[in-house]
C-alpha cells in the first residue's frame, strides 16, 4: 500500500478542513489506518485511527469531540474532517497504515507512511 495526503491548508480559528489519503494497493481495506500529526520542534503524534474491519475508531483526547476519522474501503480513502480548529492544531498531518498487532495510537507499529499535508490554523 502506498498513501498520498492531501487538504491541508491556512484555516481561521473555528473554521473546518477535510484531510483525504489515497492509497493504491489491493490490501487497503485489511489494514488499519491513523492520522498523525507534527508540529515545529515537536515529536509526531498520534490523532486518531480506524480499524480495518468493523471501522472502530480512537481519538487523541486534544481532538475527541473535533475531529472524525472515516473510510471508504471502495475508495481505497481514508479521511480525517477536522472542525473547531484550534491554533494549537497547526502541523504536518501524516496518514500511515499498520497492521493487526499493536497500539493504534503508537506510531512505532505503522510500517506505511505518506507525505505530510500541512494544516496552519491562524487568523
Amino acid at each position: 500500500v502506498q498513501l498520498q495526503a492531501s487538504g491541508g491548508g491556512l484555516v481561521q480559528p473555528g473554521g473546518s478542513l477535510r484531510l483525504s489519503c489515497a492509497a493504491s494497493g489491493r490490501s487497503f481495506a485489511s489494514v488499519t489506518m491513523g492520522w498523525f500529526r507534527q508540529a515545529p520542534g515537536k515529536e509526531r503524534e498520534f490523532v486518531a485511527a480506524i480499524r480495518y474491519s468493523a471501522g472502530g475508531t480512537s481519538y487523541a483526547d486534544s481532538v475527541k469531540g473535533r475531529f472524525t476519522i472515516s473510510r471508504d474501503n471502495a475508495q481505497n480513502t481514508l479521511y480525517l474532517q477536522m472542525n473547531s480548529l484550534k491554533p494549537e492544531d497547526t502541523a504536518v498531518y501524516y496518514c500511515a497504515g499498520k497492521g493487526t498487532l499493536g497500539s493504534d495510537s503508537s506510531r512505532s507499529f505503522y510500517g506505511i507512511w505518506g507525505q505530510g499535508t500541512e494544516v496552519t490554523v491562524s487568523s
